[in-house]
């Protein structure tokens, strides 16, 4: 996975899931300091996953990358406390500014140093 591998190079710890749901069912979510998600996935999309979290308690700061970019979901990810979001294709350290500017929002991890 290359958003795996680019995040990995620049010093963070990853762990990837089949899915929303899988995601949800996993210990490792407590201590995610950052999500990246696509907005189109296998059960639920990115967003309405943030959505779950934030309806049980958990804020963790997310990142929506997209294929599909609609104006209208940009709007409402914004307005649900998304991080960032992106769309493909999108420069490396585009999404590595993201995730800092995610991890920074998170109370649990320091942020690597670029």
């Amino acid at each position: 996975n290359a958003t795996r591998d680019l995040l990995k190079a620049a010093g963070f710890s990853t762990a990837t899931f089949e899915d929303a749901e899988s995601f949800l069912g996993s210990a490792s979510r407590a201590s995610a300091a950052c999500l990246v998600a696509d907005m189109r996935m296998p059960g639920m999309t990115g967003l309405e996953l943030y959505q779950a979290l934030v309806a049980s308690g958990e804020r963790i700061p997310t990142v929506i990358i997209t294929a599909h970019p609609e104006e209208l979901t940009r709007s409402r990810a914004r307005d649900a406390g998304i991080t960032c979001y992106l769309s493909k294709p999108f420069a490396p350290d585009d999404l590595l500014e993201c995730v800092r500017e995610a991890v920074a929002k998170s109370q649990s991890a320091p942020i690597p140093k670029s």
